[in-house]
């Protein structure tokens, strides 16, 4: 079968390990169950696993991809959750949670194999498209909004980097959740697209904002930090999901921090329970993950290096057919 797989780790190059070609079918295994793919999405995991973050030089070829939706066994329209063992549903007793393609084959092929326990169905309300880009970036606001934010409709919430796949979720999450949204972009046209999705204001990185947030919601990292600790008022949250930008910012704030009594909460992915409860929220609401572009799997690179630029706003989805 066609797919889009790692062969090599470069940390520095990650696209010279990238390789599309045939893979072999995926193997059966007690508990796990054969998906036929429809469309796929691209993450930054994707682009970490390139690096070799996650995925080890002894696992390699490994065929990327952690997000799909397409067609079970049974002729059923299904979305994947892609954390693999997290109650240890089709794995050993042993075996630690992770994220699909750093222990098993990912879904930027014609077929995935998973774990029977992490097919859902899919509404017939999304296109296979739209299914495809829910189960990380969007279930990982999702979590990051309405489990570990604590924000309620009304609050106001700071959305770190519009432009980006969870940045671009949480703002249309949060405006459809009834929060008042604000967004940061160091390029004017994203801003604007950010009003465009929901955001009351959207401003350049650092600007000082109207009022002080009830919560922000951090993926940027180094870059950001500070002014997302800036940017609380007492007892606010930063949700951290991620660093593209480092992990090691210039100032911490501490003293900020503990004078305020600021909440910092890590957030990662999502439960299968969350997925299932945005998949009703998407179909219930008529909120749509944004899509920047869809291509074939074929093309697959051109999506890689667009994703890798920045130069995009929304999710990159490959359909198979």
């Amino acid at each position: 079968m066609f797919a889009a797989y790692a062969a090599r780790i470069d940390r520095d190059q990650p696209l010279n390990g990238l390789e599309l070609g045939e893979r072999p079918e995926p193997a059966s295994r007690p508990g796990w169950t054969t998906v036929t793919v429809k469309a796929a999405s691209l993450n930054h995991h994707d682009l970490w696993s390139l690096r070799g973050v996650g995925l080890t030089e002894d696992k390699l070829p490994m065929i990327l991809g952690c997000d799909a939706a397409g067609i079970d066994e049974h002729g059923h329209e299904v979305v994947l959750h892609s954390v693999i063992g997290q109650t240890g549903h089709g794995v050993g007793p042993d075996e630690k949670r992770s994220i699909l393609t750093e222990h098993y084959q990912g879904t930027f092929a014609e077929r995935v194999t998973v774990p029977a326990w992490n097919v859902l169905p899919k509404p017939k309300e999304l296109s296979f498209e739209e299914a495809a880009c829910l189960p990380t970036a969007w279930l990982t606001a999702y979590r990051m909004l309405f489990t570990n934010a604590g924000v309620r409709p009304g609050d106001s919430v700071l959305v770190q980097g519009a432009g980006g796949g969870v940045a671009t979720a949480a703002i249309v999450l949060g405006k459809a959740a009834g929060l008042r949204v604000f967004a940061t972009s160091r390029d004017e046209a994203k801003r604007k697209r950010a009003v465009e999705l929901g955001a009351v204001e959207a401003v350049e990185p650092g600007a000082r904002l109207p009022q002080k947030m009830d919560a922000v919601i951090e993926t940027v990292g180094a870059a950001t930090w500070s002014h997302s600790i800036k940017s609380l008022r007492p007892g606010g949250t930063v949700v951290i999901s991620g660093a593209t930008s480092g992990d090691r910012p210039s100032h911490a704030e501490l003293t900020r921090i503990f004078f305020l009594e600021l909440k910092i909460v890590g957030s990662t992915m999502g439960s299968k329970d969350e997925l299932a409860d945005l998949l009703s929220f998407c179909a219930a609401t008529g909120v749509r993950p944004v899509i920047d572009q869809v291509l074939p799997l074929d093309r697959a690179r051109e999506g890689f290096e667009r994703m890798a630029t920045g130069d995009l706003f929304g999710k990159i989805v490959l359909t198979t057919s």
